[in-house]
């Protein structure tokens, strides 16, 4: 009997631990894996791995090298600073990279066969990217310059004199004088050119205007040409910009001269890449004025002839990053589709378009030297971001990085379920569901319904950390619903563009209705205790709701507009609402006003919880301020969330955990009573 209990002891020591609800912890422990970069030979790849100290209330990011099979990952550098932003050199034997060791962020050079990095930039006004040239020997470099400083140590004197100045004031003379979460300074974007070896920076072009653009660019605004005799960059030379959306490419030779502009539509022309054989240059387009959401398009430029010719005309998807292939035949590039990030190619010569990877969140796409094999990140919406390799060949996508398997094997999630309904006007929408762990189908769970922002966005079937991560909101006993309402993206251009001119009459229908199916169809939600939480355009909706139905127990409103005709005077970027409204509050007051949730307050019932940023510029904090006031004069139960150090967004890992908490707290004590 003894020998018995001894054995059962040990069994019982020695049982796999029970897996756990994800936790704020587990959700920030986890590593993310980014920007990989594939050697000239193909045989490794170098990539940015991102690590949490939550203590510490920091992030820091380091390079690692592998393989190109996956075999023998190592951690290349370490330290107290951050690395990132990796690349090759041309021969393989060295790469270049982006860290704040010293003197800000600059670019490092480290050799492939031992020892320290050396410095190879000093800018006093720091370095925001580069590339290197085809050569090897050079490199082109951003920096953010005072224009009339013709030499660095005039510039670290004006930052010097900004720095210890007591006067603060700035004086301004037209818009756009602040963006997103900062105000407009005195300084513009350059571009440079140095010699690795020699550290002497030159100006490639000395403007009045930021090159590249900093106003709704792309993935990359510059790009060496194949030979490296001409760089082409995006720009804009409007005088306007807090009105305008268009951006146009231009080229210069990299021996100097003046830019010579290539595109002269009225929307935006970003992201260039020179075709290998050096015949074509492509480029992102979208071809109308003010509407920044507009298709995405790859247009291919010939520089011989002259020629524009749109490849994806009749791709009826937005396309994202991209890259040509290795002989120039094929163009690899992610779009969005049904709520994920697909992988698709396109034949130049035919304009054909085959999917290769479409079950699944893609991204960061790379391709092997050869064109052999593409390198990217993958993700699902129980499965963290890790490192791919897929065979152009045989099909096969194998796994390369495993970052992220010890913390997600002790966690208990379970994969976001899809689900189509009948929306407005009869059209499909679609949909994701994440049950809560230890999930009973026999039992009645309360609902929380994401909103995400845009309107021309989406939910992404991913592993995702916008606004929140939707197995930590299941972690804590909810059902969670996600809906891509009008207005989405993913789902053909008349579905994204039907909510322009239309805030708050489809894409509030599908909202509705979407509940309506997910309470028909699973009887285990309990339509009595259900919560709706958005962000940006996400929070103009929950302020909308609030307005006009009290289906709802609670809301959370996060950095919504509450009064379109004070948001139009206080917001950064004036085109938005002109578009989305239809015209400015004195030429089209009237659909100003139906869309503001504020012409709606009287209705106000529902206990709701708003949530902004001081430092919200994009929408102001005031339009939160008021929501709240009218919450409280209405005898409404409500709480403002304030915080003074953070933008359209917290991004603050102790703010994020104390907002965490308090949605949660909010949420409970609607849902859980």
């Amino acid at each position: 009997m003894r020998l018995i209990v001894v054995l059962l002891s040990c069994f019982l020591l020695y049982q796999p631990a029970q897996a756990e609800k994800i936790t704020f912890d587990d959700l920030y422990g986890i590593p993310v894996c980014s920007d990989p970069q594939i050697s000239p030979d193909g045989q490794r790849i170098i990539f940015v791995l991102r690590t949490t100290d939550l203590s510490a209330n920091s992030r820091e990011k380091h390079l690692w090298i592998m393989n190109s099979d996956g075999s023998h990952l190592r951690q290349l550098t370490q330290g107290p600073t951050s690395e990132w932003h990796p690349r090759w050199s041309t021969d393989g034997k060295a790469i270049l990279f982006l860290s704040d060791r010293e003197d800000g962020v600059q670019v490092w050079h480290l050799s492939m066969e031992g020892g320290e990095a050396r410095q190879v930039t000093s800018l006093s006004t720091a370095i925001s990217a580069f590339e290197c040239s085809p050569s090897g020997n050079e490199l082109i470099f951003v920096s953010s310059v005072f224009p009339d400083c013709d030499s660095d140590s005039c510039s670290k004197a004006r930052l010097d004199q900004q720095r210890n100045n007591p006067i603060k004031a700035r004086l301004y003379d037209r818009l756009l004088f602040r963006h997103y979460n900062h105000w407009s300074g005195e300084r513009i974007n350059r571009l440079f050119l140095t010699d690795i070896a020699d550290r002497s920076p030159r100006e490639v072009y000395a403007g009045s205007f930021d090159v590249p653009t900093v106003l709704l660019g792309g993935y990359r605004d510059f790009a060496f040409s194949h030979d490296g005799r001409e760089v082409c960059f995006a720009m804009s030379v409007d005088s306007t910009p807090a009105v305008s959306v268009n951006n146009d490419l231009y080229i210069i030779p990299t021996s100097g001269g003046e830019p010579v502009r290539i595109t002269d539509s009225p929307g935006l022309e970003t992201s260039p890449r020179y075709s290998p054989d050096g015949r074509y240059l492509m480029y992102h387009a979208q071809a109308r004025a003010g509407y920044e959401s507009d298709q995405r398009d790859l247009v291919l430029y010939d520089r011989t002839k002259g020629g524009h010719v749109n490849l994806t005309a009749e791709f009826d998807r937005s396309v994202g990053e991209y890259l040509w292939g290795a002989k120039s035949k094929y163009i690899y590039f992610a779009a969005v589709e049904y709520g994920f990030n697909m992988i698709w190619r396109l034949e130049v010569a035919t304009r054909k378009v085959e999917n290769l990877l479409g079950d699944a969140v893609y991204g960061e796409l790379r391709l092997s030297p050869d064109g052999r094999f593409l390198v990217l990140r993958k993700s699902l919406s129980d499965e963290p971001y890790e490192l791919y390799r897929y065979d152009l060949e045989s099909r096969e996508l194998t796994r390369l990085t495993r970052f992220t398997d010890e913390i997600v094997s002790e966690l208990e999630m379970n994969r976001a379920e899809e689900f189509w309904f009948a929306g407005a006007m009869g059209d499909s929408v679609h949909g994701f569901l994440t049950r809560p762990p230890d999930f009973d189908p026999t039992e009645k769970y309360p609902l929380v319904l994401l909103i995400h922002g845009g309107p021309q966005g989406c939910w992404l079937g991913d592993f995702n950390y916008y606004g929140w991560n939707t197995q930590l909101v299941a972690a804590q006993g909810y059902v969670v619903a996600q809906i891509d309402p009008h207005g989405s993206v993913g789902y053909g251009i008349a579905f994204k563009e039907y909510v322009s001119g239309n805030w708050g009459r489809g894409d509030f229908e599908d909202i509705m209705k979407g509940v309506d199916y997910l309470i028909d169809a699973c009887p285990y939600i309990d339509s009595t205790r259900m919560a709706a939480v958005g962000r940006s355009y996400g929070g103009f909706m929950v302020n909308w709701i609030c307005g006009h139905t009290d289906r709802f127990a609670c809301l959370i409103s996060i950095d919504g507009t509450y009064n379109h005709l004070s948001e139009y005077g206080s917001t950064d970027e004036l085109w938005f609402p002109e578009w989305e409204f239809k015209g400015t509050p004195w030429s089209n007051r009237e659909e100003y006003v139906r869309s503001s949730p504020m012409t709606y307050a009287d209705n106000f019932k529902t206990p709701t919880m708003v949530i902004h940023g001081q430092r919200d510029y994009r929408v102001d904090l005031s339009e939160g301020l008021q929501m709240f006031t009218a919450l409280q004069r209405m005898g409404v139960p409500s709480q403002l969330l304030y915080f003074p150090d953070e933008s359209h967004a917290v991004r603050g890992l102790k703010n994020r955990r104390y907002d965490y908490g308090q949605e949660f707290k909010w949420l409970a004590r609607w849902l859980k009573p």
